[in-house]
Order: structure tokens, then sequence, then C-alpha cells
């Protein structure tokens, strides 16, 4: 039946891509011909693209040093404003093919990789021809090879950003040994060295890169954007009202006697003189994001708030705990282990750009980001993680206390922003636009 299927569907789409292949290279020579036009740069990303931060972050970059952009991918999500809001930049939605449900799934997937292939083709090629096509890895398959071929067609410089490795994905639901898994590792590893030029998120996959793949690669560290900063105590106050409207754990845990003293849970403000103050006694509010995949194991933190519960219920000096999957917060938590464990959770990145501590779960490159007693600590298991919940807040909220101290010193560190930190790496990269 797969058989069958595979011989039925095969000779159109092929058919397809080789018409597709004769017309777009018939337009990109009529372009190319027409003279260079202004400096124009494709980002693809074969995913949603408002949960791909980073690739937004390098169109912004990109259109602030006189780029037009185009963004291409999945439009399941909403952007930042601050993209939606650029005339330099253009977002074209690709079609993702969600109900192709005939036959096993290694027939579905093979139809699913054609059919990217040719709308990726289709898409790039009647485009204004660009510079350099930056692609998002992964996705890499086939992103890779298809970019590739379009940059050869119309002279378009290939720039892989690479995020961590799909195969290593894969792996997490095949195994390391499933033919597809070590398919996709080829794959990668051949179309990965025919890059014009290849940035990385972590000093150790620059490593990796170059001793097992033969790629050299530019470490770009993720960076928080500029609208990620600390959020000030009369814009928590809003939230935590509007939030205690919906959800009792943001409410007061009594009506306030002074008609005169709006109250949340965390925060109280005074009516007459607006001032904004954190009353005594109030609970903690933990924060963790989460993209809920394979390389987040939640029962963790579960496992250690089960622990953290039972220690308040033996009498230790504890405040309750409120934890919430996104917000202003006390403290964050990232789970983020890493497939490859060669790139870092962009969760934390965007948490110190708050000035939030963050306890995170221990993997290869994360000293990378994470300093532990710096900045956050750094935990192996679940006994770990409620050992430094139970020492962040005891006596809490203590001034003198590890939290505060944490958060002291990311308000103290100024590190660059991703704008300043790509402009020192990235655009002199880019030296003949």
């Amino acid at each position: 039946m797969a058989a069958s299927c595979l011989a039925l569907l095969l000779p159109p789409l092929l058919l397809l891509l080789l018409l597709l292949l004769l017309l777009g290279a018939e337009a990109a020579w009529k372009r190319r011909s027409r003279g260079r036009a202004a400096p124009h740069v494709a980002v693809v990303v074969l995913g949603d693209v408002g949960r791909s931060p980073r690739m937004q972050y390098h169109a912004l970059s990109l259109a602030s040093h006189g780029f037009f952009v185009t963004l291409l991918g999945y439009c399941d999500s909403k952007p930042h404003d601050e993209l939606l809001q650029n005339e330099k930049i253009q977002i074209v939605s690709l079609t993702e093919l969600k109900r192709f449900a005939v036959g096993p799934h290694i027939l579905q997937y093979g139809v699913k990789v054609v059919f990217q292939a040719v709308h990726l083709m289709w898409k790039l090629m009647w485009r204004q021809p660009a510079a350099y096509i930056f692609l998002q890895n992964p996705p890499g398959l086939p992103a890779i090879a298809v970019c590739w071929f379009v940059g050869c067609l119309c002279g378009s410089k290939l720039v892989i950003d690479w995020h961590n490795y799909g195969y290593s994905i894969m792996a997490l639901v095949h195994g390391p040994s499933h033919p597809l898994v070590l398919l996709a590792k080829w794959y990668e590893k051949l179309f990965g060295r025919l890059s014009y030029l290849n940035l990385c998120v972590t000093k150790a996959m620059q490593e990796d890169l170059a001793e097992n793949w033969g790629i050299r690669a530019v470490t770009v560290y993720d960076k928080p954007a500029s609208f990620f900063r600390e959020t000030p105590l009369d814009v928590q106050h809003q939230l935590f009202v509007k939030l205690g409207r919906t959800y009792p754990a943001f409410r007061a845990c009594s009506e306030s006697s002074d008609p005169a003293v709006e109250r949340s849970a965390f925060t109280q403000r005074d009516l007459q003189s607006g001032l904004v103050t954190r009353p005594r006694g109030r609970p903690a509010l933990l924060v963790s994001s989460t993209s809920w995949t394979e390389d987040e194991d939640f029962s963790i933190l579960l496992a250690a708030l089960e622990k953290f519960e039972q220690l308040l219920l033996n009498g230790e000096s504890l405040p309750p705990l409120v934890c919430v999957i996104t917000g202003s917060a006390d403290l964050g938590v990232s789970l983020h282990t890493s497939s490859s464990g060669l790139d870092l959770p962009m969760k934390v990145v965007d948490m110190f750009g708050c000035c939030l501590p963050v306890c995170a779960a221990s993997f290869r490159c994360l000293h990378e980001l994470v300093k532990h007693e710096e900045n956050g600590l750094v935990f192996r298991d679940a006994e770990e993680l409620a050992a430094q919940l139970q020492m962040l807040f005891f006596k809490f909220p203590d001034p003198a206390g590890k939290l505060s101290l944490f958060r002291k010193n990311l308000q103290g560190s100024e590190p660059l922003c991703w704008e300043e930190s790509w402009r020192h790496t990235v655009l002199p990269l880019l030296v003949d636009t």
C-alpha cells in the first residue's frame, strides 16, 4: 500500500519540482541580468516565526543597518510589534502541510519533506534576489539544501545559524541508531559544509562543528532584545491586579480594610499618592517558561515543588509559593537540557535581560550563560532544586539573602543587548554589501 501510494505521488511532485526549477532559473537569470538591486536579505525559518525570537532579532538588526528583509516562515503566532511595524521587513507566510495522513509515517514524512522543498523553493525563487539567505537550523531538512540551491541560481550567499542539531532532536524520539536519524545527520553534515557563513550559539558548538563536522562557525550568543528589561513595580501591580480578576492566586488573601489601598497578592498601591510597595508576608513568585519539548523534563520542577510544600507544612520559615509559566517574578526556573548539549536556553537569556535570577538544569555548556552562585544556581535533579528553593526563599523576602544578591549582580552587570552584540560580531562578516 505504501509503495503504491508513493509511486502515485512521486511522479507529479517531481514533475512540479522540475517545472519550478526551469521557471525559477529563467526568472533568476532575468533578475540578475538587470543589475544589482538594493541590498536584500531573506531570513528563512521552517517553523513558527513568532516562536523564533533569534531570527526575528536577525531581521530587525539587518533592517536597522540598511537591508531590506524578507522573513519567510509559518505565521502561527504573532511576531514582535517592532517587526510588524518595520517598513523594511516583509513577512511571507509559508504553508504547512498538516493534514496529510495517508499510509505509514515514513511515507507521510517523505511527502511532507518534498512539499516543503517545492513550496520553499517557489517562495524564494519568485522574490527579489537576496544578497544573503539567513537560515535557522534546525529545522534544516529540507531547508538547507533548498536555500543552497536557490543561492546557486540567484547568486545568494547562504548563512546558516546553528541553534542545535536537527538529528539530535529526532534522536530523542526515534533513538540515535534509527535510519531517519542517521540520514538526517549525514544530510546536515553534507549540506552544512556548503554554506558561505556559519553562526552558532555557543563556543562548545563552535568547537564541535570544527572538530566533528569540518565547519568553521562564529559564535553569536543569544542576548536579550532591548525591550527585555526589569519591570517597574507600578507596572507589575497593574499586571497582578489584572491577572487577579481571572486567577485567584494573584488576589490578596483578604479584602483590604482601607478603601484607599488597592491590593494584589504581591503588591499594594496607595490610591491617593499612587505609591506601589510590596507588603510584608507576601508569597514568592516563581516563573518557568517552556516549549514542552523532549529536552525539558517538567517533572523535576513538579517534584521539587512537592518537596518545598512539605517543608512549608513542617513549619519551615518559607513563604507560600506561586508558580506560573510566564510573567514578572522573584525567581526563574529553566529545565532545558539540550538534545545535543551544545545550545543554551533562550528563556534564561530573556530572564537575565529582566534581571531575574535563575535556577537552571545542568548540562554541558550551561556555564557559558549561567554563572553558579553569581547570577543563579545550577541543579542536577529534583532533590537539588528543592534544596535551592528552600535556601533562596528562607525568611523571604530577605534583602541580605542570596536571591537579592543575584538580582543585584544582574542589575549591575549591564551586559550587551542583542543589537550591540550583533553589530560587533555579525555585521563585519557581511562585507560585500
